[in-house]
């Protein structure tokens, strides 16, 4: 038997879908997805088989014009994610068409994929746009770049993900598989934790805050009866923040702990004891261990 395994990139503007596609193709959820944009951090790796094919899809943070320090070490990253990638599928939205931020990535790609890198278009969110606007951004988008191959798809809807998912296994280089076939992420299940309750704020919480906080799990005990008990800290930037993480006589948080405990739950299937903490810490933002354990490199954020 011949089997193939390598790493797929998925890059694009922010909230093109590639988490959506990431936990789509993975059949599983590991990469956080909300209505808000740059709400992936760290490259989030999630493994999904196909036939005798390994693919691990490594989830980057959305590109954009970055102005801040977090904002330069996610878009690093991002790039990062690209650069060791066998293949690189770039995702645009169907309704947006070739903005200028897909165009911006475009002239990027030029100069930083290698001739042995295979390079993909993937047109998402097909249902909101008529076929003629289909086909005439098809033929704009492979006119400003030669893509090996184009999908239409919708990463919500599943449509044409298996399709996607099949040229994507035959492209793979032959190869011993990269990870043990019943693992589903190569992210630590602590940082899986906090990302899934960092959704739940997400969610949750409106306007900028969302991006002034951070998730870590402090503690993750096993205990005798099956069930874990997660200890984690919610960080933000400002005492006024913290106020609003609680939510009047704790709402909000409790809302959170319950959504996350809940789907965490699920995600692992046993009991889980979830309790949260929130901390003020006014220059998390400027702190290299809180960029670690998001997976982020401190460095990168270096203007």
């Amino acid at each position: 038997m011949t089997t193939r395994a390598g790493f797929v990139a998925l890059i694009g503007e922010p909230n093109a879908g590639k988490s959506t596609l990431t936990n789509r193709m993975v059949g599983a959820k590991v990469s956080i997805v909300t209505h808000k944009v740059q709400t992936t951090r760290a490259r989030i790796r999630g493994v999904a088989l196909e036939g005798d094919s390994q693919l691990v899809f490594v989830d980057t943070p959305g590109l954009f014009r970055p102005r801040r320090r977090l904002d330069r070490a996610m878009v690093a990253a991002a790039w990062g994610g690209a650069a060791d990638a066998d293949i690189v599928v770039l995702m645009v939205e169907a309704h947006r068409g070739l903005t200028e931020g897909t165009q911006a990535i475009i002239d990027a790609l030029h100069e930083r994929t290698t001739p042995n890198q295979i390079v993909a278009l993937a047109i998402n969110k097909i249902d909101r746009v008529k076929s003629e606007a289909l086909l005439a951004l098809t033929a704009k988008l492979n006119e400003a770049y030669p893509f090996k191959e184009t999908f239409m798809i919708s990463a919500e809807k599943g449509h044409g993900v298996d399709h996607l998912r099949t040229w994507l296994a035959q492209e793979l280089p032959e190869g011993p598989w990269l990870y043990p076939e019943d693992q589903i992420a190569d992210l630590p299940m602590r940082m899986i934790a906090a990302e899934m309750t960092r959704e739940k704020l997400t969610l949750r919480l409106h306007q900028e805050l969302p991006y002034q906080l951070t998730v870590e799990t402090e503690n993750w005990e096993e205990r005798k009866d099956g069930s874990a008990k997660v200890d984690q800290i919610i960080y933000v930037a400002r005492d006024g923040h913290k106020g609003i993480v609680l939510g009047n006589k704790g709402e909000t948080i409790k809302a959170v702990s319950q959504a996350a405990r809940q789907e965490l739950t699920e995600f692992l299937g046993r009991k889980v004891h979830l309790f949260l903490q929130v901390k003020v810490r006014p220059g998390w933002l400027e702190e290299a261990e809180r960029y670690g354990e998001m997976g982020l490199d401190f460095k990168d954020g270096n203007a």
